[in-house]
């Protein structure tokens, strides 16, 4: 089905493809290879798997540089609701990826710690695998920073969910919720780090709205209707 037909179900698509990706590059990599606290094993394991490393980072590039076309997707289903406000949530997303991009040279100064080139050699193994770690940690940092658009792009989207009159209304509510998550979240890992775990555990029902609205267009899809983008129109205006 094509986007013209369908574009709901296209954005749904793109935005499903997209977090698989960024699921196994921020979830399912770190999860194999980092060992919280303990510098030595976690650079034992990025030595022993390389490539699922680098496939790691090759993952949050793709999937950050992807989410752009997820953003200008949305735009172009929700922009008859509130051109506006649509163009307010792709700012913010967007605003987002050059902060990943460039916070992924922290993985990648970890990786070459870890595979000890020449002009290292001045240090010892267990400094090296120190300051990997300590890149790996400013890498988690960069994600807490980005973490504030990743919450901020879900208010106007909420809204355009809400106000579009074809797609439900609950969906724009849980992801106004999604979007305050987000916000705390972040702020947790700067003010209170020891708590960021558990208000990310805590936090999981309201992250489930990006889920819900991505699998709802992606399986049932959405299309605006010619009368309720007018009424939308002529309301802004």
């Amino acid at each position: 089905m094509s986007s013209a037909k369908n574009p709901g179900r296209f954005a749904g698509l793109l935005y499903l493809l997209t977090s698989i990706v960024g699921f196994f590059a921020m979830a399912y990599v770190p999860s194999k290879l980092i060992v919280h606290g303990n510098a030595a094993a976690t650079a034992s394991n990025i030595a022993a798997s390389e490539t699922l490393f680098r496939l790691g980072i090759a993952g949050e590039l793709i999937g950050m540089a992807g989410f752009i076309f997820v953003a200008l997707a949305l735009y172009d289903l929700l922009k008859g609701v509130n051109r506006r406000h649509a163009s307010l949530m792709v700012i913010l997303i967007v605003v987002s990826v050059p902060i990943a991009f460039l916070n992924e040279l922290n993985s990648i100064a970890a990786l070459v710690l870890v595979r000890g080139a020449d002009f290292l050699s001045i240090f010892e193994k267990p400094q090296r695998d120190a300051l990997a770690m300590l890149f790996l940690n400013l890498h988690h940092y960069g994600f807490v920073v980005a973490e504030i658009f990743w919450g901020l792009w879900l208010f106007p989207l909420g809204l355009l969910v809400y106000r579009s009159r074809f797609l439900p209304r609950f969906l724009g509510v849980w992801l106004a919720i999604a979007g305050f998550a987000w916000l705390i979240l972040s702020l947790t890992g700067v003010l209170l780090p020891q708590y960021q775990g558990k208000v990310d555990t805590y936090s999981q029902p309201a992250f489930f709205g990006e889920l819900a609205f991505m699998f709802w267009l992606a399986i049932r899809g959405a299309k605006p209707s010619a009368v309720g983008a007018a009424a939308s129109s002529s309301a802004v205006a």
